[in-house]
């Protein structure tokens, strides 16, 4: 009788993560790892460019681009989540991302090593994030994982990748100087 009362416990926790969290998301690697974002925060893919370096910055920020007259920072996902940085391939792009911060939108590039593809993910195939029973693990940007085929995707919160003093910096470094 537990176990059928653990199970009912734990059934619509499940459907209320994967209720909210239902939807299409931008799908892809780092490594042999796979990630999406929200599709709706998802402005555009763009192939690897210039990216000019900010001095002092932090080391996942890789610098700066000009897209189209607009300066974007350029985060590099890999040396965020604390993976080896790697040589550039002709997959790697960077995904412009954009968000609420602060009462303006933030907008900024994720250098990812591929995009995979648009996944529409149902609310049955979402589960919570894991618990990884540590409170100086800051995992709080994985909303929940999602799963297609046999295939283990993190669902990512792109406005929490970065903690709101990282954000606060790349609004500065991205703002066009006083006159």
């Amino acid at each position: 009788m537990s176990s059928m009362q653990s199970a009912a416990t734990t059934a619509p926790q499940t459907s209320t993560v994967g209720e909210k969290l239902k939807g299409k998301y931008m799908a892809f690697k780092l490594g042999a790892e796979e990630y999406a974002l929200p599709i709706l925060t998802v402005r555009e893919i763009i192939g690897l460019m210039d990216i000019t370096r900010i001095p002092q910055t932090l080391g996942y920020v890789r610098g700066v681009i000009n897209l189209r007259g607009k300066v974007i920072p350029v985060i590099d996902l890999r040396l965020k989540f604390g993976m080896a940085a790697t040589e550039a391939s002709d997959q790697t792009v960077i995904i412009v991302v954009q968000h609420p911060f602060r009462g303006r939108l933030l907008t900024m590039g994720l250098l990812v090593d591929e995009v995979v593809e648009v996944l529409d993910i149902p609310a049955a195939r979402i589960e919570p994030p894991p618990e990884f029973g540590s409170n100086q693990l800051d995992v709080d940007f994985i909303l929940g994982v999602g799963k297609s085929d046999k295939r283990v995707i993190f669902l990512l919160d792109g406005a929490k990748v970065l903690s709101a003093d990282d954000q606060a910096r790349l609004v500065e470094a991205e703002a066009p100087p006083a006159a």
